[in-house]
């Protein structure tokens, strides 16, 4: 039997609605993996690796040098303009992907009984890990902006580097965040761009949040592995506002940027101190991970810029073609800023709970999703909507999409 921190937690929904796709034959848009590799170099890499026997023993509990320099030199390189740099030896830490770092996050930093806020709808591991570490929840809630639901006529919005953050359909109501704040809050943990809604915090939104972390002496625990999915505006780091970077733990990863989502390599980088407690969690956690594929991710986090900007504008155009197919087949669909995931309303097809309407979808059309409602502590907030992955090739969405057309057809 599970004990009493975790007993609200079973199977997740990623592992339930990838088995009923394999078991349907049903297209899965659920979970988020794409369906092709990553670049071919970055494949061959690991190859060199595991062949000069690289990696094949426990690499160093920190990580291996090659790559923990490799994310300094990322993180100077995307966001040194904004005064943010790390030294690899004593601010950066290599986990068994983001997941892990959530976890060794929380686990060191958290003590039982401290609140931990998060923006729902959530990653379903960030309610597992402030279980785990014997703290309390305490969710705020994004909610859609009615009038910026996706339409069929809407143009497709260029991106603005200078905007600091794409907005979205969802919004974050900073009152709200405020009012959350009680003597016993430990730390926000946040997640931008936003998995599941797409959201991309604006600059205002990370002011507002830098300014209550500072003044009511709160952590930040900031999931970022969506950094280089920005369709509109650009990713600002939380560390990088006045005052946050003594008191944030960043946290990427390697499996959305160069979708080797199998590998499980993500980083964490924070002041000395942050790093320090994170670790002693994490070398409890896995110990060490991913040794050859550590090597790998160090050329990777190294490829030329317009990887990562073909990268972005190819997803940019799969957002665009899944959308489209979406509201077409009946789907209020809100229009993501950021990430691979599209957020959908079910109402205007005369449904009302994700739940059941995810569990029917395979057999009525041949397309999987997610219901976000199990990333609710609030559940009536989110029953009406459901989460598609467009991380997979052009021609499976569109196969998808024509799939979907039949919810409304006679």
């Amino acid at each position: 039997m599970l004990n009493r921190r975790l007993s609200e937690f079973g199977t997740t929904i990623f592992a339930e609605m990838s088995a009923l796709a394999v078991r349907t034959g049903a297209i899965n848009l659920g979970q988020g993996f794409p369906d092709t590799d990553g670049p071919e170099e970055v494949r061959e890499a690991a190859v060199r690796a595991l062949r000069d026997g690289r990696g094949n023993q426990y690499p160093p509990g920190p990580g291996i040098p090659e790559l923990r320099e490799a994310v300094a030199a990322h993180q100077a390189h995307w966001y040194g303009h904004l005064g943010l740099s790390y030294d690899p030896e004593r601010e950066v830490l290599i986990t068994a992907g983001a997941t892990e770092a959530i976890a060794a996050a929380l686990l060191a930093l958290v003590e039982p009984g401290d609140e931990v806020i998060a923006l729902e709808p959530y990653y379903d591991s960030y309610a597992a890990s402030i279980a785990m570490a014997g703290g309390t929840r305490v969710p705020v809630t994004l909610r859609p902006r009615a009038a910026e639901a996706e339409s069929e006529a809407e143009s497709e919005a260029e991106p603005d580097a200078d905007s600091g953050g794409g907005g979205g359909a969802y919004r974050l109501d900073l009152d709200e965040l405020r009012d959350a704040v009680t003597d016993r809050t430990r730390l926000i943990l946040l997640n931008t761009p936003h998995n599941p809604t797409g959201t991309v915090l604006t600059r205002d939104e990370l002011a507002a949040i830098a300014e209550l972390c500072v003044e009511r002496d709160l952590l930040a625990v900031t999931d970022e592995v969506y950094e280089h999915l920005v369709f509109e505006g650009a990713h600002l780091p939380l560390a990088s506002f006045p005052g946050m970077r003594e008191r944030t733990v960043t946290i990427g990863s390697a499996g959305k940027t160069f979708s080797f989502t199998g590998w499980k390599v993500g980083w964490v980088t924070a002041a000395p101190e942050l790093v320090t407690a994170v670790r002693s969690a994490k070398q409890y956690l896995t110990y060490v991970s991913a040794g050859p594929f550590q090597y790998a991710v160090a050329e990777a986090l190294r490829l030329p810029d317009s990887y990562f900007t073909g990268l972005r504008d190819d997803l940019r155009a799969k957002r665009d073609l899944l959308a489209k197919g979406l509201t077409a087949a009946g789907f209020t669909v809100f229009r993501p800023a950021g990430t691979y995931f599209i957020t959908t309303d079910i109402r205007p097809l005369g449904a009302g709970s994700g739940i059941d309407f995810c569990l029917a979808l395979p057999e009525r059309c041949g397309v999987v999703a997610v219901p976000t409602q199990v990333f609710y502590d609030h559940q009536s907030e989110g029953a009406p909507f459901v989460r598609f992955a467009f991380c997979k090739r052009a021609d499976v969405l569109e196969e998808a999409a024509a799939r979907l057309a039949g919810l409304t057809t006679p």
